[in-house]
């Protein structure tokens, strides 16, 4: 088997995704790499139609042509199905050093308090200057302002909506990961290091996170993590649709790879795309051109938090 296309696979599968699910799988073959949905770990009660599963793909899929070019491949996609992203990969003699493709390794999802900094209005620019690929649009919110106060009204809605509901608490905790025996059996899933918190016994952990899993006590710091950071980001797509879904994947990378570069740390608090009567209703509300409001990130400035767990790339290969 190609030994570059493995290590191409490899940087592809540090994307991100939701409950660090890591859904996906890749098949290897003589000049095509595909990204297949791993339905395995889908998560059906948060994310029902699969969006943020096929986001992810997306991400994986940015992450696989960046690494391509710099191992000296050009990129094609081939085919979108519900199967898997087929794509196609050509030897070249161009090396292109992409300066994103460093960051790969160091992105991550920083869900700590900030330290309150702005982000400046040149750095900004920058950021919304990021290429995006077809109906995908971002929609930056300075925490403060009246947009920003709309999307803050919905989080707290969405939280109040998912706390109170059995299936979707009992998901999350199957995903959560209490000790270090518990990270090292899945390589997967919320690890108590990334919420700051104790290694402890299972048996203890489960029923003592239970207790905070209540409307009040999720509202109160997600309440400080935003007055802590910069900015909204507002990713939505015009149609809904998987392909459009991939197409944003691949745009949210290069934003969250550049905003690595640019050592600025971001965080999702999707909640109100992820209730369906909630989506519908901000979709209104908000001035975005009747687009679906899909993804929301805070951003701001932050220490690191630690990595969370990552399976090997032998165990993701099909």
């Amino acid at each position: 088997m190609n030994t570059d296309f493995i290590q191409i696979a490899s940087y592809a599968s540090k994307a991100p995704s939701g409950h660090n699910t890591q859904p996906w799988k890749f098949h290897i073959a003589d000049n095509t790499i595909t990204v297949i949905p791993n339905l395995e770990v889908a998560l059906p009660v948060v994310d029902g139609n699969n969006r943020e599963l096929f986001i992810s793909l997306g991400c994986a899929v940015e992450n696989l042509c960046i690494a391509a070019n710099h191992f000296g491949y050009t990129t094609q996609i081939v085919e979108y199905s519900i199967k898997g992203i087929i794509l196609e990969l050509t030897k070249n003699d161009l090396m292109v050093e992409n300066p994103l493709f460093p960051q790969i390794e160091k992105r991550q999802t920083n869900r700590s308090v900030y330290n309150g900094n702005k982000v400046s209005n040149e750095v900004l620019q920058q950021l919304q200057s990021i290429q995006k690929e077809d109906a995908v649009q971002f929609y930056f919110a300075e925490i403060g302002t009246p947009f920003a106060n709309t999307i803050i009204k919905y989080i707290l809605k969405g939280n109040e909506i998912q706390m109170n509901d059995a299936a979707f608490k009992n998901e999350l905790l199957s995903w959560m990961r209490f000790n270090k025996k518990q990270v090292a059996a899945t390589q997967n899933g919320l690890s108590y290091l990334v919420f700051g918190n104790p290694s402890l016994p299972g048996i203890f952990a489960r029923p003592l996170v239970s207790l905070f899993l209540k409307p009040n006590v999720q509202n109160k710091p997600d309440k400080k993590k935003i007055d802590s950071s910069s900015h909204f980001v507002l990713c939505t797509t015009q149609n809904n649709t998987m392909e459009e879904w991939i197409n944003l994947g691949r745009s949210l990378q290069r934003f969250l790879l550049k905003t690595t570069e640019m050592e600025i740390s971001y965080a999702f608090l999707n909640q109100p795309c992820e209730v369906t009567t909630l989506a519908i209703a901000l979709r209104k509300e908000l001035p975005i051109n009747q687009e679906y409001p899909t993804l929301i990130l805070r951003i701001g400035y932050a220490n690191p938090v630690p990595y969370s767990p990552r399976k090997n790339i032998e165990t993701l290969l099909e």
